[in-house]
């Protein structure tokens, strides 16, 4: 197992990403004062119940995000409901989520 950190500064301040990575499987997520995006690992409704605003990341066994790089470059698939509170939506930019989640 590698563990793998990358900060990226937004215009409303730092974010941290985090990869954990295995042989054939990562999770990734970025992480900011409000909440997260993540892979397709995480639980949104469980997420949703603690309170946790949270959008899962597009990506798919076929083209996986692999990279905390690759993650910058993707897309919102899915979020939860606090998420959704916050503004984010689906097809938004991974880039301009971080700003909402900063």
């Amino acid at each position: 197992m590698e563990i793998y950190t990358k900060a990226v500064q937004t215009k409303n301040g730092q974010v941290e990403g985090v990869q954990v990575k295995w042989t054939g499987f990562n999770i990734l997520l970025f992480a900011g004062g409000k909440g997260f995006l993540g892979c397709g690992a995480f639980d949104l409704e469980a997420l949703d119940k603690f309170g946790v605003a949270c959008a899962i990341v597009e990506s798919s066994p076929e083209n996986p995000i692999g990279t905390l790089e690759r993650f910058l470059e993707r897309k919102i698939a899915r979020l939860n409901s606090r998420a959704q509170a916050l503004g984010i939506k689906p097809g938004m930019d991974c880039s301009n989520a971080l700003e909402v989640l900063a």
